[in-house]
């Protein structure tokens, strides 16, 4: 059956309803059927696709390339010698491959999906934080604007966001924009003051303590891993915090057999698929708003139309480059 709907989304729908009383399945047979499609343009149109550890399991495991965190996959965009990128994230994700991929095509399958930390500040708002606190550097992380980036010293991601910070010679760093993440940040680093945002994550702000007890009343031998965008009371109170790739590594090396991931739900979906011997818990399940604008129908239609190409201005995109270049070679 070959695809040929003016909107893939209308088809999917439409052949959903009509396989459904005869196909128990029909779900799962649609969905066969865009991944093959998209492979098939993905190699006819030479294009990488990078797909981050929150997009839902038929992205993750039929459709994308690589997979990984957002440290990994900004390592990945750097070194690709392909001229299309279909980035399966939010928009500063595929912002982030464009500033180190300019000469080629990086789409996002959805123009809505944004991130809450990235929409909390302005390239004006540290620029106000630089002459309220002259002298000490910025340190973005990688969830923000390319503006944001270009007025930052250094970028991070979750994975060396401590790192970074200790190598900085300075006593006073601004951290932006997670507050959670500068308080974690600072824990692990106490001869630094940390000068903070207030963004949040609108997943991971929702954990709380309670999860953790609740977790622990119903399953005492369960351990808890928490992202370190989680308020600082939850992290302390997990048995580990990490990135994303960093909690796919525990999982897959610690011999707990019942593991409870304070983060993103569909993570713990393909955590599932790649650790058949391990109960992944789904007490306290939160789902991205905007990383479940990124479906199978959105990136079909991304690769056959080359929709929606990201785009950032120089001298933006050079000075941002910057930032994230001091972090890859100190990552």
């Amino acid at each position: 059956m070959a695809i040929e709907a003016e909107s893939v989304a209308a088809l999917y729908e439409q052949l959903k309803r009509r396989l459904a009383d005869v196909y128990p399945d029909a779900e799962l047979f649609l969905k066969a059927e865009l991944a093959y499609e998209i492979n098939r343009l993905k190699k006819e149109k030479n294009a990488l696709i990078l797909g981050h550890n929150y997009m839902e399991p038929a992205l993750y495991h039929a459709v994308a390339d690589l997979v990984g965190d957002s440290l990994e996959l900004a390592r990945r965009a750097a070194e690709t010698d392909r001229p299309i990128i279909v980035f399966l994230g939010v928009h500063f994700m595929a912002e982030t491959a464009k500033i180190l991929n300019p000469d080629k095509t990086v789409l996002i399958p959805a123009l809505g999906a944004g991130c809450s930390l990235a929409e909390s500040l302005t390239a004006d708002d540290v620029r106000r934080l630089k002459a309220a606190y002259p002298g000490a550097p910025v340190v973005a992380y990688v969830n923000t604007s390319a503006e944001v980036k270009a007025e930052s010293e250094i970028c991070c991601t979750s994975s060396n966001a401590a790192r970074i910070v200790a190598s900085l010679d300075a006593e006073t760093v601004i951290f932006i924009p997670d507050q959670y993440l500068a308080a974690n940040v600072a824990r692990e680093v106490p001869d630094k003051t940390i000068v903070a945002w207030t963004g949040r994550c609108i997943v991971h702000e929702q954990f709380s303590v309670e999860d953790v007890t609740a977790a622990r009343r119903q399953f005492p031998d369960v351990v808890v891993l928490a992202h370190p965008e989680c308020p600082p009371d939850v992290v302390a109170a997990a048995d580990f915090s990490g990135s994303t790739a960093a909690m796919i590594r525990f999982v897959r090396e610690h011999p707990a057999r019942r593991v409870i991931l304070l983060t993103e739900c569909a993570m713990g979906d393909n955590i599932a698929a790649e650790n058949p011997d391990k109960e992944i818990l789904r007490l306290s399940c939160r789902r991205c708003p905007y990383m479940q604008m990124i479906t199978l129908e959105a990136t079909l239609e991304a690769l056959r139309e080359l929709r929606y190409p990201v785009e950032v201005p120089e001298p933006v995109r050079s000075r941002a480059r910057r930032a994230l270049e001091r972090m890859l070679a100190i990552a």
